[in-house]
């Protein structure tokens, strides 16, 4: 194992001490329990938007923590869930009186601790809502999850719900407005290489030199299949085929029924791609995959959309979700409207993610 740590158990804090020394401006950084918030928070009637998971996956979550996206991410160990102290002591930080909705990637791990966090925020008399991430098109139930994995639609959700806030939103549209873009992502991605968790010391998984792992988890899981390695354009186009052919998607998730202080069914279904949608395509490196690749995915991710009478009207490309040094990639892509546009261009502030300011 080749990492630039110094000792296994002191990774996570090491990092977070570095994020706090790199950007004083516009994080803090609190520990036992970990968790990092905006330096101006809480801010005075707006609706605080937290989420988190492992670590690991960086700049996500605490990449993301900033002016037009989240008011505090929680960051577990690495691969390991934030334990619901995490949450609950963050919701108490950055909650102005306007509300804390969670965003959260559905692993099992997250989801019983987010809606625990959410229980004890709801006894302290602050009104809470969570939001279930479910985009991964590849596979339902997995090692990690009951349906489907969340995964780089988590990134988009932040940045829409993180300006929508910002605008003065009220915490029922903020979390009708992520249950929607939920809906419209849809995710799939690609591993070259496996990845090694320090704690372990060894690779998570093998892969000969000429495989590729098709429909893998963000954190090692297996996907659909393992195959032979092919060219860009081929995993590309079977990458969009997947999401673009996928069919309508029906699950009943859990709602937290603030006046009722208790979880309630709730039928969800997402509707699919069709010809004249409009998305926003996100192009992601799993970490050991170097932008250049990138774009040459990109290019051809274009061209099946517009061959499938898709356009693509905005776009991101780059590691904004890894795992580890994973070589790979994933697809996500995101039906648009003008409610969802508008607040994708807001301006944006965090380490990981900037513009318009």
């Amino acid at each position: 194992m080749k990492k630039l740590i110094n000792a296994v158990p002191d990774v996570v804090k090491e990092q977070l001490e570095g994020m706090a020394a790199a950007h004083p401006d516009q994080l803090k950084v609190h520990f036992e329990p970990n968790y990092i918030y905006r330096a101006d928070a809480p801010i005075a009637g707006k609706v605080a938007i937290i989420s988190g998971g492992g670590s690991g996956h960086e700049p996500m979550h605490g990449g993301f923590v900033g002016m037009g996206m989240l008011d505090a991410a929680c960051p577990g160990e690495v691969f390991t869930s934030p334990t619901p102290d995490q949450m609950y002591e963050a919701a108490k930080a950055v909650n102005s009186g306007a509300g804390v909705l969670f965003l959260v990637k559905n692993y099992t791990g997250d989801v019983l601790n987010f809606e625990t966090a959410a229980e004890l925020a709801h006894g302290d008399g602050i009104p809470v809502q969570n939001i279930l991430i479910d985009d991964d098109v590849a596979v339902k139930d997995s090692l990690y999850t009951a349906g489907r994995r969340g995964v780089g639609t988590t990134v988009l959700v932040e940045k829409i719900v993180g300006a929508a806030a910002e605008a003065g939103y009220s915490l029922d549209e903020c979390a009708d407005l992520a249950r929607k873009a939920n809906q419209y992502g849809r995710s799939i991605g690609i591993a070259l290489t496996s990845c090694t968790v320090p704690a372990a010391g060894k690779p998570t998984f093998e892969l000969g030199e000429n495989e590729m792992e098709f429909g893998i988890g963000i954190h090692g899981e297996p996907g659909q299949k393992r195959m032979p390695m092919t060219s860009a354009d081929e995993v590309t186009e079977m990458m969009a085929r997947e999401i673009i052919d996928d069919p309508a998607y029906s699950r009943v998730v859990s709602d937290w029924d603030r006046d009722a202080g208790d979880w309630v069914d709730k039928s969800l279904t997402d509707e699919p791609l069709k010809e004249g949608d409009q998305v926003i395509a996100f192009v992601n490196s799993m970490g050991g995959t170097p932008v250049s690749e990138l774009y040459a995915v990109y290019r051809k991710l274009d061209e099946v959309c517009k061959a499938g009478g898709i356009e693509i009207v905005r776009n991101l490309i780059g590691p904004y979700i890894t795992s580890l040094e994973m070589a790979g990639v994933s697809i996500t892509l995101m039906k648009t409207d003008d409610e969802i546009l508008k607040f994708w261009d807001a301006p944006v502030k965090t380490p990981g993610l900037r513009w318009g300011v």
